[in-house]
């Protein structure tokens, strides 16, 4: 709200805030949050005394009016480490200039408003085409075919090979159309390095390289991560950041610090006690999400809230591209909005569930056994269970 009155009295808001800063912003379609959180905390701990000279907008708030509003609470900050919606990209490099610019990843997301990657994809290497020398560093994932191609107009890139194993989003080369190849996994690729026998773009040697719970850093050593988040995917983000850091003149020792001190990103992993019961809070909203959130399951009880409005993708089809066969055999509570269209996939993956549409009976529903309760939920009922566990 402070963001969207920023704006009404002042247009030109987020180009005044974002200007004369020394900025980091972090984008993608997953791992934004937990990505910036992890970057700000190194920052963070390599300023020590001096911590108040950096900015973050740590609640996800990504887009323009998000940006401006975290800005504006903090005018003499010169440090800003900043999430950005993709949609956003090209506004943060032509007006904040951004010292590095980080480039996830991208999967299908919120298909209603984002309806071809690609067209994000041209963006961004628009964006960095048309800032030429003035552009930013990128800190590129290699072993996404789209960044790759994205960053290929870039002043100059790291390289981080974070290990991705979502590969159905990557199936065609940006550049050509061809249908990219991939080799055997081997010391130097963990995951097979993809190519196209259709053009120049193929995998390039990464700078960073994930290796089971490290990072093997350029000189060639391997550091050990110790994070205090979950999952495959955040060894990923944390890859990330760490290159990002350095960049931004953080030593790796104070990077590794800092990164520990990451928990539970704007309320992602949090342990909630609602109604009595415990519940691990997962945010997952797109295929690429659910395929890494749901080996994180260890509860024999899971509950899945799935809702369709703007903040989650009103469009839900990317349901049947989870394999929610990974279920069988726990009790499944399916809530939300469109539980019924997760009731008619879960029946399909052979997976017995309860339906109850109403969240807060889906709690109640979880809660007869007195155990833990692993919970995954759209953007939408993820931030209503926070509030209800007074995590917001």
């Amino acid at each position: 709200m402070r963001g969207q009155v920023l704006t009404r009295v002042q247009p030109k808001a987020f180009q005044l805030l974002v200007a004369g800063r020394r900025i980091a912003s972090v984008t993608g379609t997953n791992g934004k949050t937990t990505s910036t959180h992890l970057l700000a905390a190194a920052v963070r701990e390599h300023l020590g005394a001096d911590a108040a000279r950096l900015v973050t907008n740590a609640d996800g708030a990504n887009l323009h009016y998000g940006i401006a509003s975290a800005l504006a609470k903090a005018p003499k900050a010169d440090v800003a480490i900043l999430e950005t919606d993709e949609r956003v990209v090209a506004d943060m490099i032509a007006h904040g200039r951004p010292e590095v610019l980080v480039l996830l990843n991208f999967s299908r997301d919120q298909l209603d408003r984002n309806h071809e990657i690609k067209f994000l994809g041209r963006a961004w290497r628009q964006a960095l085409e048309k800032a030429g020398a003035d552009g930013p560093v990128v800190i590129a994932n290699s072993d996404d075919p789209l960044v790759t191609w994205a960053a290929g107009a870039a002043r100059r890139v790291v390289w981080v090979d974070t290990a991705t194993t979502w590969m159905a989003d990557a199936a065609l080369c940006p550049a050509c159309g061809s249908l990219l190849t991939r080799d055997n996994p081997g010391p130097d690729a963990p995951t097979g390095r993809w190519d196209c026998p259709g053009c120049e773009l193929t995998e390039p040697e990464a700078d960073y390289v994930v290796r089971g719970q490290g990072v093997q850093l350029p000189d060639g050593r391997v550091v050990e991560l110790k994070l205090n988040v979950p999952g495959k995917f955040n060894v990923s983000n944390a890859a990330m950041a760490l290159a990002a850091a350095s960049e931004m003149g953080v030593p790796t020792e104070a990077a590794l610090t800092g990164f520990k001190t990451v928990r539970s990103p704007a309320g992602r992993f949090s342990i909630a006690t609602i109604d009595g019961n415990q519940f691990r809070l997962v945010l997952s909203k797109n295929p690429a999400g659910w395929a890494e959130s749901l080996p994180l399951l260890e509860t024999s009880t899971v509950v899945l809230a799935i809702d369709s409005v703007a903040a989650d993708g009103k469009d839900v089809s990317w349901l049947w591209d989870v394999e929610f066969e990974q279920l069988r055999g726990k009790k499944v509570i399916c809530t939300g909005p469109r539980a019924f269209d997760l009731a008619v996939r879960l029946a399909y993956a052979e997976v017995d569930h309860e339906i109850s549409t109403d969240l807060v009976d889906a709690l109640r529903l979880a809660s007869v056994a007195p155990q833990p309760v692993d919970l995954i939920a759209t953007y939408t009922p993820f931030q209503k269970l926070l509030k209800m566990a007074g995590l917001r």
